[in-house]
């Protein structure tokens, strides 16, 4: 399973969303989309896409945690990360820094794909796919944008 993660668009797509969406089963948006039409132009990509709501948005229909499960690996996406990690997740997918992450805390692993707009800290523009292979194992990968 091969997915598309997204965070901090601030109204901007990024460059060739078709192609980065080509190979992806889903696409899951960390939050802060700002203008919900955008989320209509990242579904018109066409694998199902999940968001959580981020400190800029304003949909409230738009929830603030969502928790999954793939291939035996449990899945949270947030938009602000926590100051301490979850006992419940094996992944704490999360955006709102500008900053790509791949750290594990304690037993569970945070990852962030940095964001579109306005990268922070000497960060690219980026997203990231996450592969999660049929036993369990996780491949993250980084794309910059410009």
């Amino acid at each position: 399973m091969r997915v598309l993660v997204l965070a901090d668009t601030h109204n901007h797509l990024p460059p060739k969303l078709e192609e980065l969406a080509a190979s992806v089963d889903e696409i899951w948006h960390l939050g802060d989309v700002v203008t919900p039409p955008l989320l209509d132009a990242i579904r018109a990509a066409g694998p199902p896409v999940t968001i959580v709501r981020g400190n800029c948005d304003t949909n409230s229909e738009w929830p603030l945690v969502v928790d999954l499960e793939r291939n035996g690996v449990r899945l949270r996406l947030v938009h602000i990360p926590p100051s301490q990690a979850p006992n419940d997740i094996d992944v704490l997918l999360h955006g709102h820094t500008h900053v790509p992450r791949d750290e594990r805390v304690g037993s569970v692993r945070f990852l962030n794909p940095g964001c579109v707009t306005r990268p922070n800290r000497g960060a690219p523009a980026s997203v990231a796919h996450l592969e999660i292979a049929d036993d369990g194992r996780l491949i993250w990968q980084l794309t910059r944008l410009r």
